[in-house]
């Protein structure tokens, strides 16, 4: 009997083991090119395979953002995403959003309003801070609150976070209404 005609992942690799595909994103402003396993995850590429700590992985389940960052722009939970899945995108991690020496405007306001604690879900708050200011969808403080609501915080920085995030806004012009 031949094997293969009983298992359809049988023949595909002799250790058994399905091949790994070829992923080139932009990440944080450089090209990658890396062999992955189809299964691997955006976060744990980042964090496993490049090393960029920054993005946190909390719950692995996108409940509760510490893993955010922004592919072409837009905020997404990278534990919720496979890495194949973002073949030519741009990725910017916490790491990729200072230019040199300067903090991005998000970064230079958490900072000024102290707005982390333990500081673990701070990249993931940062990033989408940066990913709301971008849409420009928070026209009122509400808003600000609704779409900063898939980013816990476990300290309850929230009135500093919320601070830094309308210094940010005014400062690109974008100030919400009250």
């Amino acid at each position: 009997m031949n094997p293969s005609s009983q298992d359809p992942a049988a023949g595909e690799k002799s250790e058994g083991l399905p091949s790994t595909h070829s992923v080139t994103l932009k990440i944080n402003g450089a090209e990658k090119r890396l062999e992955l396993a189809p299964w691997t995850t955006l976060l744990d590429l980042l964090r496993e395979h490049l090393g960029l700590t920054g993005t946190k992985k909390g719950c692995d389940h996108g409940q509760c953002g510490a893993c955010t960052v922004l592919v072409n722009g837009k905020r997404i939970n990278a534990c919720l995403t496979l890495a194949v899945m973002q073949e030519g995108a741009e990725v910017t991690t916490v790491e990729g959003l200072a230019s040199g020496e300067a903090l991005h405007p998000v970064q230079a306001a958490f900072i000024e309003h102290d707005a982390f604690q333990c500081g673990y879900c701070t990249p993931g708050q940062i990033c989408s801070a940066v990913g709301l200011i971008n849409e420009g969808k928070a026209k009122t403080v509400d808003e600000l609150r609704e779409l900063m609501s898939g980013n816990i915080c476990r300290c309850g920085a929230y009135p500093n976070i919320l601070a830094a995030i309308e210094q940010a806004m005014r400062e690109s012009g974008r100030s919400p209404k009250r």
